[in-house]
């Protein structure tokens, strides 16, 4: 988990085990999403998504991938190469968030200069 990463206390009502709020602790992270992203184009070995992550850490991109493999979001499959050739694809459950996520990423491409004026007009009367 990030150094930035916030872990919020439940809302009044939803408790700690809510199936929605597991999932959206796993694709809510800051690196989950781009990994996600990044292999439902095609499988990707794990030097080719680190270049790919911008300012991802080894460690943690291996932090990433084992639990998006631990929740059957990816998986890994190890070839007997010398070198070991290790290779990351979206399972097909992992497939299914490509839908969802697309929506937010056209939702923030929308939206983001209404976003930004909104965070200058915050910042102007706060600040």
């Amino acid at each position: 988990m990030s150094a930035t990463h916030i872990k919020l206390p439940a809302p009044h009502g939803v408790a700690q085990d809510c199936p929605t709020r597991e999932v959206l602790d796993r694709v809510g992270d800051k690196w989950s999403v781009l990994v996600i992203v990044l292999l439902g184009q095609r499988t990707h070995r794990f030097n080719e998504l680190h270049r790919a992550v911008e300012g991802i850490s080894q460690r943690m991109l291996t932090l990433t991938v084992r639990a998006l493999e631990r929740d059957g979001l990816v998986s890994r499959t190890v070839y007997a190469s010398v070198p070991p050739r290790v290779e990351y694809e979206l399972t097909d459950l992992g497939r299914t968030l490509l839908i969802p996520l697309g929506a937010l990423a056209t939702w923030a491409e929308m939206h983001r200069d209404d976003i930004q004026a909104a965070r200058e007009r915050h910042d102007f009367v706060v600040g």
